[in-house]
């Protein structure tokens, strides 16, 4: 006689539900063209007060959300720029702002873009609702065809896209597209004009497709130092002392040295360091 195998083996074996609409409540949930809509659980949501030096960007885009959330024609938004400045904190940021009955947050892998239309025709069928597609660190290497499905979205398909979508990227590039020096020689000048060649037009008219541009340039070294100093006054374990600006600072400067970047995220990083420094001398 077979040996039975055991039960968790055999309910792991089992195909996994596949959900093929959007959880009509959910907060935020992933979506693949393979296994459908999945919640998020546990967002990681930011509370908009903790972005520092960013009021113009969450000012704008929350402006666009509000348009949105009213029905009024709003803006696909791509957040470029410097990395760990807060680009995508600050699309968390606008889900804890808004996110709720009306407006839900569906998170895409670049994988998925290719299928595009699938989801927004899916999307489009439940108007009751309105969603933020957002894809995080986005770019296109060279050869990669799936930039086409997402240009098609933003403008230029037979489609229309529905109005309860829209969508939020972030990307270190401005142009998503690489470049090459020998794209760029390709420019020409007629009647006094510089006219791009065709691969340089075709790579810049994706990003051009969002209405909506926001820049996130580095941080000087005060506003990095104000937000370690915002974050530390945020911990309550911490002595009197270890939030001395004079006996941290230093420490702090040295830190973002050493990774050659003054960014959030390397300030959130310092911060969790320090934590642990002094939690250590005090056991």
């Amino acid at each position: 006689m077979p040996t039975a195998r055991p039960a968790f083996l055999l309910r792991h074996q089992r195909p996994a539900t596949i959900r093929t609409s959007p959880h009509p409540t959910a907060l935020a949930q992933r979506w693949d063209p393979t296994a459908g809509f999945r919640l998020i659980h546990h967002p990681a949501l930011v509370n908009p007060g903790d972005l520092l030096h960013r009021a113009r960007q969450l000012a704008q885009l929350e402006r666009n959300t509000r348009l949105f959330l009213r029905g009024v024609p709003a803006n696909h938004v791509l957040l470029w720029g410097a990395r760990g400045t807060g680009k995508s904190s600050l699309i968390r940021a606008i889900l804890s702002q808004h996110g709720g009955a009306a407006l839900g947050m569906i998170e895409l892998e670049r994988s998925a873009l290719p299928f595009l239309g699938d989801l927004t025709q899916i999307l489009g069928d439940h108007p009751q609702r309105r969603y933020i597609l957002f894809i995080d660190d986005l770019s296109f290497e060279s050869g990669d065809p799936s930039y086409k499905a997402l240009k098609a979205l933003l403008d230029g398909s037979l489609m229309a896209p529905p109005d309860n979508v829209l969508v939020y990227a972030s990307s270190n590039r401005r142009h998503l597209l690489p470049e090459s020096m020998q794209e760029n020689l390709s420019a020409q000048m007629i009647d006094g004009e510089l006219h791009e060649g065709d691969a340089i037009d075709e790579k810049v008219s994706l990003s051009e497709r969002f209405g909506l541009w926001l820049a996130f340039h580095p941080f000087t070294q005060a506003q990095y130092l104000a937000i370690v100093a915002h974050q530390l006054q945020s911990l309550a374990d911490l002595p009197e002392t270890s939030t001395d600006p004079e006996h941290w600072q230093p420490a702090a400067i040295q830190f973002a040295r050493l990774r050659g970047s003054r960014s959030g995220r390397v300030a959130q990083q310092f911060v969790r360091y320090w934590q642990a420094e002094q939690t250590a001398e005090l056991n």
